[in-house]
């Protein structure tokens, strides 16, 4: 008797038993478009896994992802075909924002473990939601936030965890490009070849347009901009480090400064949000017209400071007066100052491979049916920063955390 005959006996789904070392895990694929493939570059490389399905609104990202997929993988247009096949064990989503919580629902309610991309939620209310179908359904959700597999971010917690910087006060964040990206490029997308009703889902109906298919991002209907897609893998980390949940309240700007009305949502943001019981300030900014200080994080605590991005972490010990007048660095271990290769901001798609690390995570913890590094409620957290920042910006007042 197979681990599948045993849990179709018990009235469990085979996951909810876990997974043998030497087993295969089948994984389907919702959403195949750009990031889907570059995370099955990673993906396929652990051993163990077969994509055994692909599906996507596009025929077109259909048949791209196809190419990465195991022999004869079943091929859709529709997700709820995958989540109907009982040889699938689990799903990548890597949708639109606005198909996030929608697929991991019914996912779970398949009885499918999840790998969900960031952001986890599209709108605040859709939280309690996510959470409530992950808890009953006992399955594994890992959100896609992959900084928390990093080795060199997982030293920095230890680092803040320590109390080595003293009390941390306020955070900057950046994420700045200078980047054409999301400039107007002919677009020969046949409408027949997408299932445009099926890509605009919960959202108004609206024509079919091959620009917001393709940039769907940066439209308020299917994301949310440079706070839901970038900020939030930083956040996610100062939430983590610091045991916060979501800010209390936000002030935010943003300007269309990079692709003048291409967008809805600006290019050029920045807001301020607020922990008061915690103490502490965290300040992010985001742009595509220019790079400066790429991709990081700054701890500021009374004794030092702890720079992070995607390659690197450098301890700042902090400069103070003694008694004799003179300034003296405060006593920070010298191993600590400095972890990983490269300048800083160098390159913020620096090693280590964060994507591998963090689904291999994900797997394991599938095998083990135990809860991941990243679970629904950090995904949930994370989202909640930038859809109060967003609030913020598009009310052009401060938002505050509503209550309840």
């Amino acid at each position: 008797m197979t681990r599948r005959d045993l849990a179709a006996l018990s009235g469990f789904t085979a996951s909810a038993l876990g997974f043998a070392a030497n087993e295969t895990l089948h994984i389907g694929c919702l959403g195949s478009g750009g990031r889907c493939r570059h995370l099955l570059q990673s993906l396929v490389k652990i051993p163990g896994v077969r994509v055994a399905a692909v599906c996507d609104v596009w025929e077109r990202h259909r048949e791209m992802t196809r190419a990465l997929a195991a022999p004869r993988a079943f091929v859709t247009g529709d997700f709820r075909a995958v989540l109907d096949r009982k040889d699938i064990d689990a799903v990548l989503i890597a949708s639109p924002d606005h198909w996030h919580v929608p697929m991991t629902i019914a996912a779970c309610d398949a009885g499918k473990d999840v790998y969900v991309e960031k952001p986890l939620t599209h709108k605040l209310a859709e939280g309690r939601q996510v959470i409530d179908a992950c808890r009953r359904s006992g399955r594994i959700v890992q959100v896609g936030m992959q900084q928390r597999s990093m080795p060199h971010v997982q030293r920095g917690w230890e680092i803040i965890r320590s109390g080595a910087l003293g009390k941390i006060l306020k955070v900057h964040l950046t994420w700045n490009r200078n980047a054409p990206r999301g400039r107007p490029a002919p677009l020969e997308i046949p409408p027949a070849s997408v299932d445009w009703s099926a890509f605009l889902g919960n959202a108004p109906p609206q024509p079919f347009d091959p620009y917001r298919l393709r940039n769907w991002r940066w439209f308020w209907d299917f994301g949310g901009g440079l706070f839901t897609d970038l900020m939030v893998h930083w956040i996610d980390v100062v939430h983590w480090c610091l045991d916060l949940d979501h800010p209390a309240m936000a002030t935010s700007i943003g300007d269309h400064m990079a692709f003048g009305d291409l967008w809805e949502t600006p290019d050029t943001v920045q807001t301020l949000m607020r922990y008061p019981k915690q103490g502490v300030q965290v300040y992010f900014e985001g742009t595509f017209s220019n790079q400066r200080n790429a991709a990081m994080i700054e701890f500021m605590g009374t004794e030092g400071t702890l720079y992070v991005d995607r390659g690197r972490i450098e301890v700042i010990p902090e400069r103070k007066r003694g008694a004799d007048g003179k300034f003296y660095e405060t006593r920070i271990p010298a191993e600590d100052w400095i972890l990983g290769e490269g300048p800083r901001g160098a390159d913020f798609y620096a090693q280590p491979d964060a994507e591998l690390l963090h689904l291999t995570h994900w797997l394991e913890c599938i095998r083990a049916h135990r809860q991941p590094n990243t679970p629904v409620e950090a995904g949930v957290s994370a989202a909640s920063a930038a859809h109060l920042a967003n609030l913020a910006l598009r009310s052009g007042q401060v938002a505050q955390w509503p209550d309840g």
